[in-house]
């Protein structure tokens, strides 16, 4: 198993500085096999995501802030779940491939139940159970990915694993564009592929992902890890400030589908042309993960994490000018998915130095849970502004308290060197 250099130092940025004559580890075959795993699950998932948001709000009529509730229940539900599923991988020292799967199953045998919900309250019990999978298969995937990897290519990995990922984000929506050109039934016949290629993803993670982080089981101390002694990983002071400042930073993160909405209105985009908005952001976050997460590894995760965010301020406020040139969807489409590309798999760097391999998926999970919580609520008030006070105030509102956010977490960050 690839493991971290117990000689490698971390510095208060997250570069880590590995010892002289160190040979550089190559991307570890695990991490490759996950990254195939993600990209065939993105493809699907993302077919879903693309269209959902106008088959909601325009097929079902959701007013923004019943559309905001359930954006809610679908980004931020798993927050409810990731520890559960972190603290099962630990538990069993050796069963993240099979938490991941389950989770990974769960999601997929969701998308045919979209065929039959019309309403409100069955789309949400959907979504929630989906994200529940979501929620019970990161953590562990992650810390896969973590221990299949050394220290000082950590940020290399997780780029790795998230161009791959993103290149499923990048394929799902032009195959829902596809489907929904040349079929009558357009939205069943997207859930009804969704989850065929779903389905595939479950059997090559079976097939090729090895059950432990690319080899033997990481070591479990006496006494199996409890939720104590996960929660208790918030003692340490790096792991504390870099949770607290992921948590404030996703108060305002608007998610995904309120930008693509936002530019919809802003320029007009026909409804026809509306699930091809994620490939703009898919596009960038596969072309700069590796280059970021490269470049994280040597200059410091923080300042690529904090940098990643300024990005997305940067689309805030270009989608909050009057300015509508051509160049304008472009822009914030790149710059979002810069903030990506910079913020994702380098929280996860970052996140996993100084936890204990035995604690690695709950520690991972702590910081997600957090992060995941803020996001479903800035879902819900995001909604709730926009529907009281119009798009461009509810932006407005979200790009202050991310600039504020961001200052804060520059007197947040961690200071002094972490032992890997």
């Amino acid at each position: 198993m690839y493991v971290a250099d117990s000689r490698a130092r971390t510095s208060a940025d997250g570069a880590v500085r590995p010892v002289a004559g160190r040979r550089r580890t190559a991307v570890a075959p695990a991490v490759l096999a996950l990254g195939a795993v993600s990209l065939i699950t993105d493809v699907s998932s993302e077919m879903v995501t693309a269209v959902l948001p106008l088959y909601l709000v325009s097929g079902l009529g959701l007013s923004p802030l019943g559309f905001g509730v359930l954006d809610g229940v679908y980004n931020g539900f798993s927050a409810l779940v990731r520890l559960v599923g972190g603290h099962l991988a630990d538990r069993g020292g050796g069963r993240h491939k099979w938490v991941a799967g389950f989770g990974y199953a769960l999601s997929a045998v969701c998308k045919p139940l979209l065929l039959v919900a019309h309403a409100l309250t069955p789309i949400g019990l959907i979504l929630a159970v989906d994200r529940t999978g979501k929620g019970l298969r990161t953590a562990p995937r992650d810390a896969l990915i973590s221990l299949s990897s050394t220290a000082e290519s950590r940020g290399r990995a997780f780029g790795v694993h998230r161009a791959m990922d993103t290149a499923g984000a990048l394929l799902g929506p032009l195959v829902a564009f596809g489907i929904l050109r040349a079929t009558v039934d357009g939205y069943d016949a997207v859930f009804t592929v969704s989850f065929c290629v779903a389905a595939l993803g479950v059997l090559v993670l079976v097939l090729f992902v090895p059950g432990g982080g690319g080899g033997a089981a990481p070591e479990v101390p006496a006494g199996k890890p409890t939720l104590r002694s996960a929660v208790g990983l918030l003692r340490g002071r790096a792991l504390r400030r870099i949770s607290v400042c992921a948590l404030l930073l996703g108060l305002a993160t608007v998610s995904d589908s309120f930008v693509y909405l936002l530019l919809q209105h802003r320029l007009g985009v026909p409804d026809r042309w509306f699930a091809l908005l994620p490939l703009g952001t898919a596009g960038a976050f596969l072309l700069l993960a590796m280059p970021l997460g490269r470049l994280a590894d040597r200059v410091g995760r923080w300042t690529v994490f904090l940098g990643g965010h300024g990005a997305l301020l940067l689309a805030y406020a270009l989608l909050l000018t009057s300015w509508h040139g051509t160049a304008l969807p472009y822009l914030v489409l790149a710059l979002h998915g810069t903030f990506y590309a910079a913020t994702d798999g380098v929280l996860m760097a970052a996140a996993s130095e100084g936890v204990p391999e035995a604690l690695r998926s709950s520690g991972l999970a702590l910081v997600q849970t957090g992060q995941a919580a803020a996001r479903f609520a800035c879902s819900l008030l995001f909604g709730a502004a926009w529907t009281v006070w119009g798009d461009r105030s509810a932006l407005a509102g979200a790009a202050v308290v991310l600039a504020a956010c961001a200052a804060f977490s520059l007197t947040l960050r961690p200071k002094g060197p972490v032992t890997a």
